[in-house]
């Protein structure tokens, strides 16, 4: 459970404080005495492949996926060779994607080459028992995400991703007007109706980045 050189600097005001140091703790103590999803060496997984200056998209999730094999430490993706039951959450983004583009270059639920194109795939909480989602939503880790995204925010220029009312309870600490924000409805099967479908955030968050004269994302 190791946390890369940068984004420790990048965090360094946060990982000095109390609350961080009782996080860890915490979740550590989880990992001696529970099943735990992701893998203690994948938790920070979104972090490690998507270096801080590198960033230039932030999709926030709520908490890791809670069945066998699926969660390996970035919001939505999976690791299809773990052979775990596809996300029905990560097949309405893929569908989203593919109306908007035609196509999909990550349908088997890999999203890691999105990381490694400035996505940061971030969820609220980086760890959850099996089985049982939100277990950890108490535990501290929404110190760290509100770290996370208020350090981000003074960066400027990032789109910031919100799908669901989770994700939209952190929408007041981007306040740089440089940054871009894009929020509707869950991508879940409960809500992906209600607004997710036909939003059109994938297309949005590449002509802000053209108009930046940045690299679009291949999705």
């Amino acid at each position: 459970m190791t946390l890369n050189p940068e984004w420790k600097e990048f965090l360094i005001d946060y990982l000095k404080t109390p609350q961080a140091r009782e996080l860890q703790q915490r979740v550590l103590n989880e990992y001696n005495s529970r099943k735990i999803c992701p893998p203690k060496d994948k938790v920070f997984s979104a972090f490690n492949n998507c270096p801080p200056d590198k960033v230039s998209v932030v999709i926030l999730g709520q908490d890791p996926y809670f069945n066998v094999g699926q969660a390996m430490g970035m919001c939505f993706s999976i690791d299809p060779e773990s052979k775990c039951t596809f996300p029905p959450s990560l097949s309405n983004i893929i569908k989203e994607i593919k109306d908007e583009y035609g196509e999909c270059r990550v349908e088997n639920g890999d999203l890691s080459p999105w990381a490694k194109q400035g996505v940061l795939l971030l969820n609220t909480s980086l760890t959850v028992r099996m089985g049982m989602p939100l277990s950890h939503a108490d535990i501290g880790w929404e110190g760290f995400t509100r770290a996370v995204i208020t350090a981000l925010n003074r960066q400027g220029n990032i789109v910031f991703v919100l799908w669901g009312s989770h994700a939209a309870k952190y929408r007041d600490l981007i306040t740089d007007k440089s940054n871009l924000i894009l929020s509707c409805a869950h991508p879940s099967p409960l809500s992906a109706s209600r607004g997710f479908f036909g939003c059109g955030h994938f297309k949005k968050i590449n002509e802000f980045l053209l108009g930046l004269e940045k690299t679009p994302i291949i999705w």
